[in-house]
């Protein structure tokens, strides 16, 4: 038994009377290294740790929940958490539907999430993928002017969770990353542009690809402008897949479900989508960045199909949206960290790829907008109305083939109308830091509002 489980077991060994208590605790270490002009801006490794405790209390009335937390393994720190979370439980309303989660017999996945890279791999190698990615980068093309930032980062993180109604769980996950962000220049103007590669590890990491990423995304906006306003087909680019997917994804909660606040609210069973969109969130797959064991509840992950075919199958739960649903919890209760709550989310979405590659896309589409980056979208998209409208950047399409380069502009529609619009999925299935993966989508019927 790991000391991190032994802590909380010895957390929810402290319930008095009929109380029921849940500890989760994490603890971690996490490197950032910056490098500019050749040199090493910022160098930090920081360890962290905590616990979050919740006290549920039965009455009469339902059941009361306290919650608390500390930012310390220490022990008086435990101990004052647990007193107030204790004590906030007399403040909290009563529920009857309310309460932890309970076991359900599923097994965790039998997968690894640790990468040994991450802490065997010295700093002054870290340091190295950093500064190599800045010369690649500044030697890749004439016309960068300035590498801005490049940057690597790793983490790892250890949890446990515990409590009275029998859960018990540790899990271990690393993640890793290179990222970069440049300017390009022609004469007066100059455009932005981003890299980027995850990983498990820092030895999957591909400098090539960050470097070619922010060289291309930033070069080819050079002359951008504005373009008439028109009703066109986009293609998105898998970032912005990935983006149009998480919202998506917030949809699909069950908590949001029984809130009223998705669009799905009372679809269960409808064609929401055209045949080819088969949307799942799978969390034990271990190629996706952010897979998990256990869920923010100690309840082990598992794969969720959500949309099938372009039918709406099923939500995800945590065990309090499942109660409200009358549903089972499907293992997808999520936490930000230990200073948080459980609600039930997607992790790792993915939609099933299809079989063209992002030129094949452009061919079928003839004449379009290629979008490789939006704006707005916590403003702009809603996943209760459905509601789209951001601003958006990219190239025009025309003849199966990358036109001149637009900036300024908005794409425009709504999420129920994508889903139905979808012209073609690309094969090209791209991982990213984000709770889903993302590859090349076209979806025709966009308002484009330019000049």
């Amino acid at each position: 038994m790991s000391e991190l489980l032994d802590l909380v077991t010895s957390v929810v060994d402290r319930a008095e009377g009929s109380e029921h208590i849940e500890a989760y605790a994490a603890r971690g270490v996490e490197t950032e290294i910056r490098v500019y002009n050749g040199d090493i801006e910022t160098l930090s490794s920081a360890a962290s740790a905590g616990i979050g405790i919740r006290v549920a209390q039965e009455t009469a009335r339902g059941v009361q929940v306290g919650f608390a937390w500390a930012g310390s393994l220490e022990t008086s720190a435990v101990e004052r958490a647990l007193r107030e979370a204790r004590d906030n439980a007399g403040f909290a309303s009563a529920d009857p539907l309310s309460g932890l989660a309970e076991p359900d017999g599923v097994r965790p996945a039998a997968i690894s999430l640790r990468s040994a890279a991450v802490e065997s791999m010295p700093t002054d190698d870290k340091v190295a993928l950093a500064l190599e990615l800045e010369a690649r980068v500044k030697d890749g093309d004439r016309r960068i002017r300035q590498v801005d930032s490049a940057d690597y980062g790793d983490h790892v993180t250890e949890t446990a969770v515990a409590s009275t109604t029998g859960i018990r769980g540790v899990s271990e996950r690393s993640s890793a990353y290179l990222s970069v962000s440049v300017l390009a220049g022609n004469g007066d103007e100059t455009q932005t542009g981003s890299g980027l590669s995850v990983g498990r590890g820092p030895d999957v990491l591909d400098l090539d690809l960050c470097a070619s990423q922010a060289i291309e995304r930033s070069v080819r906006m050079l002359g951008a402008r504005k373009v008439p306003s028109a009703k066109v087909t986009v293609v998105f680019d898998p970032r912005v897949t990935s983006t149009l997917l998480s919202v998506i994804g917030g949809a699909l909660s069950g908590e949001a479900v029984v809130k009223g606040r998705s669009m799905f609210d009372g679809r269960l069973g409808e064609q929401v989508a055209v045949p080819s969109v088969t949307l799942v969130d799978d969390p034990t797959d271990p190629d996706a960045f952010t897979s998990a064991v256990l869920d923010g509840e100690g309840l082990a992950c598992r794969r969720n199909g959500l949309i099938e075919s372009g039918v709406l199958r099923s939500f995800v739960y945590d065990s309090v949206s499942g109660r409200r649903a009358g549903m089972a919890s499907t293992g997808s209760a999520v936490r930000g960290s230990f200073a948080g709550t459980p609600g039930a989310g997607c992790r790792a979405l993915v939609l099933s790829p299809g079989d063209l590659a992002p030129e094949e896309i452009l061919s079928l589409v003839g004449d379009g907008i290629y979008v490789q980056s939006i704006t707005g979208v916590h403003s702009g998209v809603s996943p209760v109305s459905g509601d789209f409208s951001v601003g958006a950047e990219g190239l025009m399409i025309r003849n199966g083939s990358f036109a001149e380069p637009v900036r300024e502009v908005t794409v425009a529609s709504t999420l129920q109308r994508m889903l139905q619009s979808i012209v073609a999925i690309g094969c090209d299935l791209t991982r990213l830091p984000g709770i889903a993966a993302g590859q090349t989508l076209a979806i025709s019927e966009f308002q484009l509002s330019g000049s």
